[in-house]
């Protein structure tokens, strides 16, 4: 595989649905079996993907994140860190970490998704072979999440955000937050308008990509996935292991 990997990952967001849990903590730094969802990312990274070089985009209460992992050295990796200073959609929080990007591709995750087997993070970098990969998932609710539909041969066409059902086209699949990347979605991110909500949706540029004729992979992942959105489901994670 051709060039160096780095791995985004956007930890800025205060995870309103957590309640009390992150009122003076970043959503990625709730902990599951005992380490933080962020911690669990950063060693998946690394022991699966070989990924070593780590930049994370803080927020809310970043300090806690940056005084947790510190330059990385602690886990034998690099982490560097820049600031989305106004919470306006995942659109543009990427972009905080282009100049460190520079000409490499990366990998770009949620901080706030859990793989249980991370070994899926070496079944999407080598899946990387055109110009990027959309991670998916099965059987999930695409009522919840975006739907990321897929033509014949497996490449996206389009991604319908927390659609009605009926709007969802048979061939889609639940996007899963991970994506692998070239610098050039910077085109794309740098073009976004907000959207209804008001806020820059990273999945636009990802639209727009395709549509200006990028070949983005869709990738299912085959084990267990979480999407740590609430407290429902950082209970259900950690009572696995008490049974």
């Amino acid at each position: 595989m051709c060039g160096h990997m780095k791995a985004v990952i956007l930890a800025a967001g205060k995870g309103k649905r957590m309640g009390d849990l992150t009122a003076s903590l970043p959503k990625p730094m709730v902990e599951v079996e005992g380490k933080p969802v962020l911690q669990h990312i950063i060693e998946g990274l690394r022991d699966e993907a070989g990924i070593r070089d780590f930049f994370i985009i803080i927020g809310w209460c970043g300090h806690v994140i940056s005084d947790y992992f510190g330059d990385g050295s602690q886990w034998g990796v690099r982490i560097s860190y820049g600031e989305q200073k106004v919470q306006d959609g995942t659109g543009k929080a990427p972009e905080v970490a282009q100049d460190w990007i520079g000409l490499d591709r990366f990998l770009l995750t949620y901080g706030d998704i859990l793989l249980r087997q991370p070994s899926d993070y070496a079944l999407l970098v080598e899946s990387f072979k055109e110009d990027g990969v959309i991670a998916l998932k099965d059987g999930q609710d695409l009522t919840k999440g975006g739907a990321v539909v897929l033509d014949d041969v497996g490449f996206m066409i389009d991604l319908v955000e927390k659609g009605a059902g009926s709007e969802i086209p048979r061939n889609a699949f639940y996007n899963a937050g991970i994506y692998l990347l070239s610098p050039q979605i910077f085109e794309y991110t740098a073009q976004l308008e907000k959207s209804p909500r008001g806020e820059y949706e990273f999945t636009d540029a990802l639209k727009a990509s395709v549509r200006a004729g990028d070949q983005l992979r869709g990738v299912t992942l085959r084990s267990e996935w979480a999407d740590v959105r609430d407290p429902s489901v950082l209970a259900e994670l950690n009572n696995r292991g008490k049974v």
